[in-house]
């Protein structure tokens, strides 16, 4: 068996667990809008046609923020389509995905739901085909309470007062060439500064992201975030970053170690976004919004052919995922944990259907798929404080990582529980943990629960929906300070004073 120690100490913080760090994703993407969220007709549809099966999801995930429109829709997305009477809104082209919008959701509906699901709104502008102007009036409609145009076209569809939508994302991917309108960073910079400099004038304390790269293996990472910030430094206050993993190759062991190159996207933007600040001689500092991030097997969606004709929410991108998926997205979860000094928000791409936590049938029904229960007990039990942990115990080699620890782990603390979030890496071997808690004082192990299953590829399906699920882990009890992670395993240990 192998060992490994973690120490616990509450003096050595990090930064207070931010919420936003459990943010969502919903785009107009095959069936996460439409019969994902939406569905009228469906036997717990309420009056608005949202799927109450979902929101009662959606609320047990624990998920906080919901980004949205895009997501590559929104390059190319008109918002005014998706506001006044349905009877009259257009239908149209989804050039990013191959399929006709019936703009049934749109603005006022969506945040109807958010407000439902008790959610923060982040809204996208389309910084693609559009621009400035487009950008202040979506603002305008949305902020304002009334008196003007947009404004009051709102409250005469029902929306008597204003969204009040505090933060915006300023495009999407625009470092893509697969984006509609793609831009170089010199290009997309200046024209995130304007429009950024014109919502400000509307409503100076907006909280706005400017467009990181869409991964890091982009070839112009680095550089773009450079010149981005060479533009829009004082005008924005967070800059994006996008990342997927998926499992090459059969290399079980290096996909659950791709939290390795989430660590280094994050550190390599924050010193980025530091050295442009210093030679700016500017004393702010720019957070990071990872406001995409999952586990999704893009290299199958790369290969399938488009969808016949333009399909309306045709189903796209529905990845299910088994144990290692989860064991590897909890990875993902204890990164972003562990760099809350300056991740300021996170959203999870995407919340329903589209390699999504949450799956439905149209007319049926809804369940969680592995990845749901990383994200719902993190979201339940982080609190209080992130604190400094360093584990130590053995690595093992990766051929895309090189050494990595077998154990990634984060701890929180609050007055009540410390709460430890650890994953094994390991694909064949059990880790026994020691944990140090003298610094915490007289302590006992409150709860502890183990993610695993002898099958690392079991899946959980609508027919067998609790095949993967959190289990109670025992193995503490012989001894308080040691505890059994099983291989290929994401594990939360909760502690409190004995």
């Amino acid at each position: 068996m192998l060992k490994a120690q973690l120490t616990i100490d509450p003096a050595q913080q990090v930064a207070p667990v931010r919420r936003r760090t459990f943010g969502t994703f919903v785009e107009h993407l095959g069936r996460c809008v439409y019969t994902g969220i939406y569905e009228p007709g469906h036997p717990t549809a309420d009056a608005d046609g949202f799927r109450g099966d979902v929101l009662a999801l959606t609320r047990e995930l624990g998920v906080t923020t919901v980004r949205y429109p895009g997501g590559n829709f929104v390059s190319g997305y008109r918002w005014e389509d998706g506001v006044g009477p349905r009877e009259r809104r257009p239908r149209r082209l989804d050039l990013a995905w191959h399929s006709t919008e019936t703009n049934e959701i749109g603005v006022d509906e969506f945040v109807r739901w958010s407000r439902l699901a008790g959610l923060e709104p982040m809204m996208a502008v389309n910084l693609g085909t559009r621009g400035v102007l487009e950008a202040v009036d979506l603002l305008e409609y949305c902020n304002i309470p009334s008196g003007t145009t947009l404004s009051d076209l709102r409250v005469a569809g029902g929306a008597k007062e204003p969204h009040d939508i505090r933060i915006w994302c300023l495009g999407n991917e625009m470092d893509g060439p697969w984006q509609i309108g793609h831009k170089t960073a010199r290009e997309y910079g200046r024209l995130a500064a304007e429009t950024a400099r014109a919502m400000r004038m509307v409503d100076p304390g907006l909280e706005l992201v400017a467009c990181g790269s869409s991964g890091s293996s982009m070839p112009t990472f680095g550089s773009w975030e450079t010149t981005v910030l060479e533009e829009t430094y004082d005008l924005v206050d967070h800059i994006s970053c996008h990342a997927y993993y998926e499992e090459k190759d059969g290399d079980l062991g290096g996909f659950l170690a791709c939290a390795t190159d989430m660590e280094h996207f994050i550190s390599t933007v924050v010193s980025i976004a530091d050295q442009v600040g210093a030679r700016l001689g500017s004393g702010k500092k720019i957070s990071v919004s990872f406001d995409e991030w999952n586990i999704w097997y893009l290299s199958r969606h790369q290969s399938a052919p488009p969808p016949p004709d333009w399909p309306v929410a045709p189903p796209l991108l529905e990845d299910h995922y088994h144990l290692a998926d989860a064991v590897a997205f909890g990875g993902l979860l204890v990164t972003l944990l562990r760099h809350s000094d300056r991740v300021a928000a996170a959203c999870l791409a995407q919340l329903v259907n589209v390699i999504a936590p949450i799956m439905t049938e149209p007319g049926g029904r809804a369940w969680r798929q592995t990845t749901f229960h990383p994200f719902a007990q993190a979201a339940r039990y982080a609190s209080g404080d992130v604190l400094l942990t360093e584990p130590v115990g053995p690595s093992y080699e990766t051929g895309e990582f090189g050494q990595v620890p077998v154990l990634h782990a984060v701890a929180t603390h609050d007055d009540r529980f410390t709460t430890v979030f650890a994953v094994n890496r390991s694909v064949t071997e059990p880790l026994e943990l020691e944990l140090d808690t003298r610094a915490l004082g007289a302590v006992r192990i409150a709860e502890a629960t183990t993610l695993a299953h002898e099958d690392v590829y079991a899946r959980n399906t609508a027919d067998d929906p609790e095949r993967v699920a959190p289990r109670p882990n025992t193995s503490h009890r012989s001894d308080p300070q040691r505890i059994v992670l099983p291989p290929v395993s994401w594990n939360v240990i909760r502690l409190t004073r004995a």
